[in-house]
């Protein structure tokens, strides 16, 4: 892939970019089901001044609404791969919530196996290791109405999403997406990474609890941070997440 190729593939991915001329490590920020990558638009505000933060935006969301979403997570993966590879010519790591989590484990396995680069941290939030099994039947097939039940039993897509009928009949076909894409999902045993990793839960996060995040401790040969916030599956709210990230991303300096 020729330089002007791949500065076009990954201008379509990264939005809200903020290059500095400090920059010493950049962060890739994956956002959950059923939204886009809007919601990182200020960390760059709060996080250190050398640390150039890459909120990922996904093919069905934001500028990329009429784009046709993923729903196979390697397929994926082999498209970031190609969108990004120009911006790891710096220290990188990767921030991904809920169904994000394992696109951003994936994609630095991948990163490895392909470029022999290591992320400098993998901060997993509010999601179980991949090496867990799935607990409950896919959902993604299921008919409308049982689909809307199920979404609101797993309380894993914001209920202002779903209490906007009008907006659910767009992102419909984007979490049915996004759930096949974490349902289909295999893992498969290789050889674990050695970069730090920090899991991050909510106290009150019904469906991961603090066992699920544990079990991050085993995919890497580094250190292994856990860290617990008040709220629920959407604790990334709070205000102390960022200052836990900036404390850690401070470590790599």
């Amino acid at each position: 892939m020729s330089r002007s190729t791949a500065t076009a593939a990954f201008d379509s991915w990264i939005s809200f970019l903020k290059p500095g001329p400090e920059t010493r490590l950049r962060l890739f920020c994956f956002h959950y089901a059923g939204v886009g990558a809007l919601i990182f638009r200020t960390w760059s505000d709060v996080l250190p001044a050398d640390v150039e933060v890459c909120p990922v935006q996904l093919p069905g969301r934001g500028t990329r609404l009429m784009e046709r979403p993923f729903t196979q997570l390697v397929p994926l993966v082999e498209a970031l791969v190609q969108a990004l590879v120009l911006l790891l010519d710096k220290p990188f790591a990767f921030f991904g919530h809920s169904l994000r989590a394992l696109v951003c484990f994936e994609l630095a396995r991948r990163i490895r196996r392909q470029y022999g680069l290591n992320a400098v941290r993998l901060c997993v939030s509010g999601a179980r290791a991949p090496q867990i099994p799935h607990r409950d039947p896919p959902i993604h097939t299921l008919p409308e109405r049982e689909f809307l039940a199920e979404l609101r039993r797993l309380n894993g897509t914001p209920c202002e999403l779903l209490d906007h009928e009008e907006l659910m009949d767009i992102m419909l076909p984007l979490l049915r997406a996004d759930f096949a894409m974490y349902e289909t999902y295999v893992y498969s045993t290789e050889p674990i990474l050695n970069c730090p990793i920090s899991a991050l839960g909510g106290l009150q996060d019904r469906g991961v609890n603090k066992n699920d995040l544990e079990a991050w401790r085993s995919q890497t040969s580094g250190s292994f941070s856990l860290r617990i916030f008040p709220g629920d599956h959407f604790f990334l709210r709070h205000p102390l997440l960022l200052r836990m990230l900036s404390q850690e991303l401070e470590r790599g300096r």
